[in-house]
């Protein structure tokens, strides 16, 4: 399958799998790559930019095909060293980085100076249209249905994949409640270039999280997932469990006078905790709706190959049989 996703990353499938913290190790990006996707490095849960550069030599001795970095433009006071991550990726020959968060325009420059391909996430057609204005050159966007954060509009992607296509002239992915070839064919129909997929590859073989995690998603319904953090309004979607419900009753309790201060137990250092630790009742942690359409722990090789075998079985056998009817 040929979209201006594949043709623009150099892939043989339109699936990329996004950043996730604690997630995005060497092994599961090299992995999503072997299988004809796009594996991503999470810049910053490696401590340093020399902790990522190993971490990108890791990856080249797994894999041949392409692969990306994610780097997370946090509003913090305190930033990570941004500068020397951008030159840990330069100066490894990565030529895909994929940038989430605040807008990350200051730093585009020297990427694309250095021949990088910059897809930015985004969760409104108004910041896609400002990716694609500063340069970008695609957009993921990320639904309400989305783990992590997605923003403060609440738009599903039933409505806001056609709004982006109505808008955009850059390719975009569809990011949100994916996970198999409808999530796929749907998500083509709609308007975008391909898929990417954050929860359905934690729920891998090769994700190296423990093994708690990949049961807790596996059990997940779609009605298990809360969002944490509105008074704050830096929401986030996260699988239900006491940490959770304990941080909505402090923020039922304090309403506007909730502060960072106020949850940081339930929130922060936990992604160690959860991921490597199997901990996964110590703190809240990111999790889609879409944990009620995984059933099962594939390696991402026979994912993915499901995925577009799947895909193509829709679009020629259903759809294609509904038109000649």
């Amino acid at each position: 399958m040929k979209t201006r996703i594949t043709k623009l990353f150099n892939i043989k499938h339109p699936i990329i799998q996004g950043g996730m913290h604690y997630v995005g190790f060497a092994e599961l990006a090299a992995a999503v790559s072997n299988a004809g996707g796009l594996g991503i490095i999470t810049a910053l849960t490696l401590k340093t930019p020399e902790d990522l550069a190993r971490e990108i030599l890791r990856c080249r001795e797994m894999t041949d095909k392409p692969f990306g970095v994610n780097l997370t433009f946090l509003p913090t006071v305190s930033s990570p060293d941004y500068p020397g991550y951008i030159n840990s990726i330069i100066d490894n020959e990565v030529k895909i980085v994929e940038t989430a968060g605040r807008n990350p325009q200051e730093y585009l420059p020297k990427l694309k100076d250095a021949g990088v391909k910059i897809i930015h996430k985004c969760t409104s057609v108004r910041h896609a249209l400002k990716a694609e204005k500063i340069g970008c050159d695609a957009v993921s966007v990320d639904g309400f249905e989305c783990g992590g954060h997605p923003g403060e509009d609440d738009i599903p992607n039933m409505i806001l994949l056609p709004r982006a296509a109505d808008e955009l002239k850059i390719p975009f992915v569809a990011s949100g409640g994916m996970a198999d070839a409808r999530s796929l064919v749907a998500s083509l129909s709609l308007g975008a270039d391909g898929i990417n997929m954050g929860t359905r590859f934690i729920a891998t073989k090769e994700a190296p999280v423990h093994e708690n995690v990949k049961q807790a998603i596996l059990a997940a319904r779609e009605i298990d997932t809360r969002l944490v953090m509105r008074p704050l309004k830096n929401t986030e979607r996260v699988l239900n469990n006491p940490a959770v419900e304990k941080l909505l009753e402090k923020e039922a309790t304090l309403g506007k006078n909730l502060t960072f201060e106020d949850i940081i137990d339930e929130v922060a250092g936990v992604y160690p905790k959860v991921m490597m630790d199997g901990d996964i009742n110590s703190g809240v942690w990111s999790c889609g709706m879409v944990a009620g359409l995984i059933y099962d722990i594939p390696s991402c090789n026979e994912l993915i190959g499901r995925i577009m075998s799947g895909a193509e079985s829709l679009i020629l056998d259903r759809l294609e049989t509904m038109l000649n009817n």
